[in-house]
């Protein structure tokens, strides 16, 4: 959610913040990290009986009526659809993570990750109040106090991801990318994998030739791991 001002002084970020709590208990999906700017949100999170649309709809939804009493203003708020990015494996989860911590450091809004009073980051340290610590936690150890600690040091060094970039890039949706792949004779991604590895790579070799087509979006999609396309010239 973005582009447009939508949290004008702290009161508003504050509002915000309890409606996603409030919302999080009815919907009940799990919040891993957030991060509020002013003119846009980053929300980590898990789906629970409801689906994602759903969910940011209604947090949308009861912030914006909100917001336009407050202001006595008519009309959206944020500007065009949500985006939302599946995340599939251990490396890229902790990566968002990362980056949404970093979001205000980056912006230069804060000396470290440690000192920005809009993210998540101070739930981690001190206590958890709206956010689910423990599944990322254990990403680092089984033990809390080890995983405290390994995930202090993950989080202070700076991350040159742009995983959540709000910036509009241009990118191939999945379906050209599939329909490329069906044009290659290749009409799924198991059909791939059991490809000689030769053939294999010489249709990956195809596929990254593709505009706006990252890595990480072709290993999603075919399957293949990133470090073997990573390789290929």
């Amino acid at each position: 959610m973005n582009q447009q001002v939508i949290f004008e002084d702290e009161e508003d970020k504050v509002r915000f913040l309890e409606t996603l709590k409030r919302y999080k208990e009815k919907c009940q999906f799990e919040l891993y990290g957030y991060c509020l700017m002013n003119n846009h949100v980053h929300l980590l999170l898990k789906e629970g009986e409801e689906p994602i649309s759903m969910i940011i709809k209604r947090i949308s939804s009861s912030y914006v009526y909100w917001y336009n009493q407050k202001y006595d203003r008519y009309g959206h708020l944020f500007q065009g659809r949500f985006k939302s990015e599946n995340v599939e494996d251990r490396a890229y989860f902790l990566s968002v993570l990362k980056y949404i911590h970093q979001n205000p450091l980056k912006a230069g809004l804060a000396q470290s990750v440690f000192h920005s009073p809009w993210t998540s980051m101070e739930e981690y340290i001190q206590r958890a109040n709206l956010v689910d610590i423990d599944f990322p936690l254990s990403q680092f150890a089984a033990e809390k106090k080890q995983a405290l600690h390994l995930f202090k040091n993950y989080m202070r060094h700076l991350s040159d991801d742009d995983v959540l970039d709000v910036e509009t890039r241009s990118r191939t949706p999945d379906h050209v990318l599939t329909d490329y792949m069906k044009e290659l004779g290749i009409t799924s991604s198991s059909y791939l994998q059991q490809m000689d590895k030769a053939n294999r790579d010489d249709i990956l070799r195809e596929l990254k030739k593709l505009g706006g087509v990252s890595i990480r979006q072709l290993s999603r999609v075919t399957g293949v791991s990133k470090s073997v396309i990573e390789r290929l010239d």
